[in-house]
C-alpha cells in the first residue's frame, strides 16, 4: 500500500495555497517532531513543499473568496485550484483544511475526503509563521498590507446592510428612553422642592412634572402674578378652573420669600428640564417611527416601547427570533427566575411583556394562560419581522386580533377564529401590501434615475459650452500672436535692405500703400487727344 498523499489547503489574504506533505505517514506518527520543526524554517521546508499558489485577482475576489470560506461555501476559484492540483485518484488523496465547514463543502462537491485538527493544524500553523519564505516573491511587507486591506473590507461588508432595518438604533433609543425617565423624575422633584419653598400649593393643584415646570418658569414671583396672566396660565395648564385656582393660591400663598437671583436660577433649570421633556417626546417619535421600519409586526401586537425593550434585552432582532416562546415570555424576569428555581419556589409568569395592555386587562388567573398566548404571538412576529423581505405591519395586526379574541374567549368563553385561518387571510393582504410598496419603491428609483440622467446632461452641456469658449479664446489669442509674428519678419526684410533705421518707417509706408491704377486703352486714348490739344495750343 502506497503512502497517504496528503494535501494541506492554505487560505491567505494574498491568494489560496496547496502544499503537500513529505512522508505523510512517517508526519502523523512523529506529531512531537513536527510540532518542534515548525519553528524552524530548514526543519519546516523538509517537510512541506508548494504545489500550487493562486493569487487573487482583485480586492473584490478576495473579498468574495473570503465571504466563501467563512460561509462554508466552495467559490469558483478555489474549485479550479483544487480541480487542477490534486491528484487524479481523488479517493487515494487526503485534503488538510483547517475549517470543517468548507472541509465538508469540498468533500461534498468534489468527492475529496477532508481531515482537520491534528497535524493538519500543527502543519498550517507553521505555513501561517513562515508563509512569505514559501512563496516566491511576497514580502512580509505585502502579505500584512493584504491582510490589513482584506480585513478592513470584510468588516465593513458584514457590517454594511440595509441601513432602514437596523436594530442597533433601537437598542440604543429605547435605553435613552428609560435613562431620560429616571433624569426628567428626579430633576422634575428637584425644581418642586425648590420652587415650593416659594410657592408650595402649587404642588397640590397641578401634578404632571412637565406642566409644573412651565407654571414655574412662567409664574416666577408668585406676588407678580394678577388677572392679566390668567389666559397664559390656561394655555399651559389647559384649563380654566386650575388656572383660576392657582391664581387664588398665590393671593394667600404661605410660602417664603424668595430673591430675584434664586428665581433666575430657578427658571433656567425649569428651562432645562422642559427642553429635556419635548427631546424625549420627540425621541419617542422617533423610536415609534424606527420600530415601524424595523420591527412592524411586533410594534403592532405589543406595541412600540415593550417590542423596543424586548429587542434592547434579546440583543438584536436576529437574537429575539431565534428564541423559544418560553424565553420571550420570561425575558427581563432572570433574577426572579433563578430566585425561584434556587429555593425552589413558583417561577415568574411573565417579565417584559407584563407591561403590555393584555395582560393587565385580564383576570388573576389568566395572567398566566393570557402570557403564555402573548409570548408565542410575540415570538412569531419577531420573526416574520427578522426574515421578511418587504416589513408589513399585516401580521402583527392579525396577531393582535387573535390575542383579543383569545381574552374574549377567557371571559366569555366564546370560540376564537382558528390561527389557520387567521394566517391564511394575513398572507393574502401582506401579498397585496408588499406589491403595492414595491410598486412605490420602483416609482422611486425611476424618479431618482431620472433626476440623475438630468443632472449628468446638465453637467455634460455646461461642460461642452466651457470647452467652445476656451477654443474661441484661443483662437482670439492666437490671431493677434501671428500679426505680431508677421512684423517682425517684415522689420529684418526692411534691414537687408541696406536702409537708414530712421528711413525705413517711411519706406515702409510707401511699400503698404495701395498699388496705382491699372490704364485701360480708352484712357489711352483720351490722353493722346489732350495731348494733342495741348501741341496746337502752343503751335497757335
Amino acid at each position: 500500500m502506497g503512502p497517504v498523499l496528503l494535501h494541506v489547503l492554505f487560505e491567505h489574504a494574498a491568494g489560496y495555497a496547496l502544499f503537500a506533505l513529505r512522508q505523510a505517514e512517517e508526519v502523523a506518527l512523529l506529531l512531537p517532531q513536527v510540532e518542534s520543526s515548525v519553528l524552524s524554517l530548514g526543519q519546516f521546508l523538509a517537510l512541506v513543499r508548494l504545489v500550487a499558489f493562486s493569487p487573487f485577482r482583485s480586492a473584490q475576489s478576495a473579498l468574495d473568496n473570503i465571504h466563501a470560506v467563512s460561509e462554508g461555501l466552495l467559490h469558483e476559484d478555489l474549485r479550479l485550484l483544487l480541480e487542477t492540483h490534486l491528484p487524479a485518484k481523488r479517493k487515494k488523496a487526503l485534503l488538510g483544511v483547517s475549517d470543517a465547514k468548507i472541509g465538508a463543502a469540498i468533500q461534498e462537491e468534489l468527492g475529496c475526503p477532508c481531515q482537520t485538527g491534528g497535524v493538519v493544524a500543527e502543519v498550517t500553523r507553521g505555513i501561517r509563521l513562515h508563509f512569505c519564505h514559501l512563496i516566491k516573491g511576497l514580502t512580509a511587507q505585502s502579505a500584512s498590507k493584504a491582510q490589513l486591506g482584506l480585513g478592513h473590507s470584510y468588516s465593513r461588508a458584514k457590517v454594511k446592510f440595509n441601513v432602514n432595518r437596523v436594530d442597533n438604533m433601537i437598542i440604543q433609543s429605547i435605553s435613552l428612553l428609560d435613562q431620560l425617565d429616571k433624569d426628567i423624575n428626579t430633576f422634575s422633584m428637584r425644581v418642586r422642592e425648590w420652587y415650593g419653598y416659594h410657592f408650595p400649593e402649587l404642588i397640590k393643584i397641578v401634578s404632571d412634572n412637565y406642566t409644573y415646570c412651565r407654571l414655574a418658569k412662567l409664574i416666577r414671583n408668585r406676588k407678580e402674578l394678577s388677572e392679566e396672566s390668567l389666559e397664559e396660565l390656561e394655555e399651559v395648564v389647559m384649563d380654566s378652573a386650575k388656572a383660576q385656582a392657582i391664581l387664588e393660591a398665590s393671593r394667600s400663598s404661605m410660602g417664603m420669600d424668595i430673591s430675584p437671583i434664586d428665581l433666575i436660577n430657578i427658571e433656567r433649570f425649569s428651562s432645562r428640564v422642559i427642553s429635556l421633556s419635548e427631546y424625549r417626546k420627540g425621541l419617542q417619535e422617533y423610536l415609534r417611527s424606527k420600530m415601524s421600519q424595523v420591527a412592524p409586526s411586533l410594534s403592532a401586537l405589543i406595541g412600540e416601547v415593550v417590542g423596543a425593550r424586548l429587542i434592547s434585552h434579546a440583543g438584536s432582532l436576529t437574537n429575539l427570533a431565534k428564541y423559544p416562546a418560553s424565553t420571550v415570555q420570561i425575558l427581563g424576569a432572570e433574577k426572579a427566575l433563578f430566585r425561584a428555581l434556587k429555593t425552589r419556589g413558583n417561577t415568574p409568569k411573565y417579565g417584559l411583556i407584563f407591561h403590555s395592555t393584555f395582560i393587565g386587562r385580564a383576570a388573576a388567573k389568566n395572567k398566566g394562560r393570557i402570557s403564555r398566548y402573548l409570548a408565542n404571538k410575540c415570538t412569531i412576529a419577531s420573526r416574520i419581522d427578522c426574515f421578511s423581505e418587504v416589513p408589513t405591519s399585516v401580521f402583527g395586526d392579525k396577531l393582535r386580533e387573535q390575542v383579543e379574541e383569545r381574552l374574549a374567549f377567557y371571559e366569555t368563553g366564546e370560540p376564537p377564529r382558528k390561527n389557520l385561518d387567521v394566517m391564511k387571510e394575513a398572507v393574502v393582504e401582506a401579498t397585496e401590501v408588499a406589491t403595492e410598496i414595491k410598486k412605490k419603491l420602483e416609482k422611486r428609483e425611476k424618479k431618482k434615475q431620472k433626476r440623475e440622467k438630468k443632472r449628468l446632461e446638465a453637467l455634460a452641456a455646461a461642460a461642452g459650452e466651457n470647452s467652445l469658449l476656451g477654443a474661441t479664446v484661443e483662437e482670439n489669442e492666437t490671431e493677434p500672436k501671428k500679426k505680431k509674428k508677421r512684423k517682425r519678419q517684415e522689420e529684418p526684410e526692411l534691414s537687408e535692405n541696406g536702409l537708414e533705421p530712421e528711413v525705413g518707417p517711411k519706406k515702409k509706408r510707401k511699400q503698404l500703400q495701395p498699388p496705382p491704377p491699372v490704364e485701360t486703352p480708352e484712357k489711352k486714348k483720351k490722353k493722346k487727344k489732350v495731348r494733342l490739344e495741348q501741341d496746337s495750343d502752343d503751335a497757335d
